[in-house]
């Protein structure tokens, strides 16, 4: 049996990370006001319009946050979480913690779409400077609105940018406190998808 849990335990993670991963990053290209005609962002929402649809007809946006996406995220990390859960034996865990689960989760999955986007920006700006990629421009629109406060703290370092240094470290900082929140709350971290 722990084979077929272990195959279990994979396929789930993977449907589900995969696809949160695509409404999350459509949720934070909307908010950072992304160029939506990058075939990256075609597909993103093409990939989530059928689920989206639906449920925007009944639950409204909230200025620039697309409140319907995030009510759908934490429905998909509370199945996941769930079902994980299930997979290994333990009973179902009640609403309120499955709950907080999935928004522990869902906020994991942002602080990590976060950190892996800067070290690929930083990445290409080595590899790449001055590309038109439309990867490295979706990219960069996706950064900047977390880089450009560290950037108005941090002095140009005769061409040097630090920033990424400092938003790492943040970042860092968030993911113990998560961790820390999600073993307070009796969550294992190996069950929450996006930790």
């Amino acid at each position: 049996m722990g084979a077929l849990q272990d195959i279990g335990n994979l396929l789930i993670q993977t449907f589900f990370n995969l696809y949160i991963l695509a409404l999350l990053l459509r949720l934070l290209l909307q908010m950072a006001k992304a160029d939506f005609y990058n075939p990256i962002c075609q597909f993103l929402v093409k990939a989530t319009q059928p689920v989206l649809k639906p449920v925007r007809g009944f639950i409204p946006g909230i200025g620039s946050i697309d409140t319907a996406t995030l009510v759908v995220v934490l429905l998909l990390q509370i199945i996941a979480t769930t079902l994980l859960v299930v997979i290994q034996g333990y009973p179902i865990p009640n609403p309120v913690s499955t709950l907080i689960w999935g928004a522990l989760g869902t906020v994991g999955m942002v602080i990590n779409i976060y950190f892996i986007a800067i070290l690929a920006s930083i990445i290409l700006s080595w590899i790449a400077p001055g590309s038109y990629n439309p990867t490295v421009l979706l990219l960069h629109q996706l950064t900047e609105p977390v880089m450009k406060p560290f950037r108005k703290i941090l002095p140009a370092m005769g061409g040097l940018d630090l920033s990424p240094i400092f938003v790492f470290i943040t970042i860092n900082i968030l993911q113990i406190i998560l961790n820390h929140m999600a073993a307070s709350v009796g969550l294992p971290v190996a069950y929450v998808i996006g930790i």
